[in-house]
């Protein structure tokens, strides 16, 4: 059975000291999920947001949809001159990712630590 999608946004500060909007996911997504995965993102105010981190750590299933959804939010953010990195997805899911491209658009990392060390 599908849990629904949750998303909460936190604002940390990279190594530098700029901003980030770290989008936090929790659930499963899926077709169901465009509010919590894109709406989340839209919301996000796009002039003082250049730094995106998408945390999977609390997501236990990602369909085909929801892999759909990430993907026309990370060309969203490609084309609004966005930084997005991941981080937390399952080693499953890391492949997943990686075959379908998605590593054009956004880097994946293990954890938060290393994602913010990155940007």
């Amino acid at each position: 059975m599908q849990t629904e999608t949750k998303a909460r946004v936190d604002q940390l500060n990279s190594p530098a000291g700029h901003p980030v909007a770290v989008l936090r996911y929790e659930g499963d997504i899926a077709s169901t999920s465009k509010d919590a995965v894109l709406g989340t993102y839209q919301s996000l105010p796009k002039a003082s947001t250049k730094l995106v981190l998408l945390d999977f750590t609390k997501v236990d299933y990602i369909n085909s949809s929801g892999i759909a959804l990430v993907i026309q939010m990370l060309i969203e953010a490609s084309n609004s001159g966005q930084k997005v990195y991941a981080f937390g997805l399952s080693p499953h899911f890391t492949k997943v990712f990686t075959m379908v491209g998605i590593t054009k658009y956004a880097g994946l990392f293990p954890n938060q630590a290393e994602a913010l060390a990155a940007l």
